[in-house]
């Protein structure tokens, strides 16, 4: 079915990032995956052409837009292409709304020009060795001294954490009875002493995006460095998850279409018997549900992307897109596997990266179960 979800702009936005990524990102992604992270160059690359600050204002060197639809485009874009832009979509579909929605005048100053320009990356760190989608068990704590916080803690599973120049830290800074107060945003930057990265650690796929462990030994952060209100980032957090569901959502779909393109264009060169493999009836309907499941989950998409730039997201919404749209990636990258045969579990084909790539859509930014609570809950059960 013909999407109607993106306009002219949206569009020739879409023919600089396949320029873009022809060029400088494809020729040498099988280099970046074997070093499990990107170039910091890269992302000075991509802000030199505008791709990194293009929701940043313009008073702060950035272009200016407010549509998340430009962040889509980018993601499905290098998603088609089967690489990635290392924790790009990170830095511009999670955190740069905290710092535009939260920041002050003084702080957007100091941060924003370099986010824009690519110079300065960021992470957002809340998982912890103990802790994952629960975050009212979140252990980090940081008590006032002075002019400064004193950071303590560990987290783990930080997309961006080894490359990161200013870290968003959710640490407890209160204890109260509700142990979703008394939780703070905290910007910790890349050279304070006491703030040490563990190893970039290993995972199955998503190979050229770097995912840290981290350490805050008494790290003293200055009170500039509050982001938003003391004891409020329960609430931030709540807030801003809509759009961090909604872009996984976003790469889901896309590697789900990505991988029944692929399939298609592999059943008919493959063939087995001297058929085709797409001529069997066996493949014909495999492919006929994987086609379904796709269309069903881009028409929820991109009823999501409308009503986000509307700013009429719910947090129940963006939980079913996310939950829908993650199972639909699971369950036809799972069947174009199978009918790649053996194929489809070497490296060289890129329908087996996609599989390793997929697993986590079900878990990040809130596991699939935690949605299913979100949704029910939103039911009134």
């Amino acid at each position: 079915m013909r999407r109607d979800v993106y306009d002219e702009e949206h569009e020739a936005f879409r023919d600089l990032v396949r320029q873009f990524i022809d060029k400088e990102v494809a020729p040498h992604f099988a280099e970046w995956e074997r070093a499990h992270q990107v170039p910091r160059e890269l992302y000075k690359r991509m802000g030199d052409v505008g791709i990194m600050g293009m929701t940043v204002p313009e008073e702060y060197g950035g272009g200016g837009v407010t549509s998340f639809k430009f962040n889509a485009v980018l993601t499905e874009e290098s998603v088609r292409q089967h690489v990635m832009l290392g924790t790009s979509a990170v830095h511009l579909d999670i955190i740069l709304p905290y710092v535009l929605t939260l920041a002050t005048d003084v702080q957007k100053r100091r941060w924003l020009p370099g986010m824009a320009a690519g110079e300065l990356m960021t992470a957002i760190a809340m998982s912890e060795p103990g802790t994952g989608s629960d975050l009212s068990g979140i252990a980090t704590t940081a008590r006032r001294d002075g002019d400064d916080w004193v950071l303590s803690g560990a987290k783990t599973f930080i997309t961006g954490g080894i490359l990161a120049d200013l870290v968003i830290v959710v640490a407890r800074t209160s204890r109260e009875e509700d142990p979703r107060a008394g939780l703070t945003l905290l910007v910790v930057e890349r050279d304070m002493p006491g703030f040490t990265r563990g190893r970039n650690l290993e995972k199955v796929g998503l190979h050229a995006s770097d995912t840290a462990e981290l350490f805050f030994d008494d790290v003293r952060v200055p009170a500039a460095n509050v982001l938003g209100v003391e004891g409020a980032a329960f609430m931030y957090l709540a807030r801003n998850l809509a759009q961090e569901r909604l872009s996984i959502a976003v790469g889901s779909q896309a590697g789900a279409v990505a991988a029944l393109e692929t399939t298609i264009a592999y059943t008919g060169q493959r063939k087995a018997w001297g058929r085709p493999v797409s001529s069997f009836q066996n493949t014909k309907f495999e492919l006929a549900d994987c086609a379904t499941d796709v269309e069903a989950g881009q028409a929820l998409l991109d009823r999501a992307l409308n009503a986000h730039d509307r700013g009429e997201l719910t947090q129940a919404d963006a939980a079913k897109v996310k939950l829908f749209c993650s199972e639909v990636q699971g369950r036809v990258v799972d069947r174009c596997v199978q009918l790649h045969g053996g194929y489809g579990y070497m490296l060289e084909y890129p329908i087996a990266k996609m599989w390793a790539s997929a697993r986590p859509s079900r878990i990040f930014g809130g596991t699939n179960e935690v949605m299913k609570l979100i949704i029910s809950k939103d039911l009134g059960i």
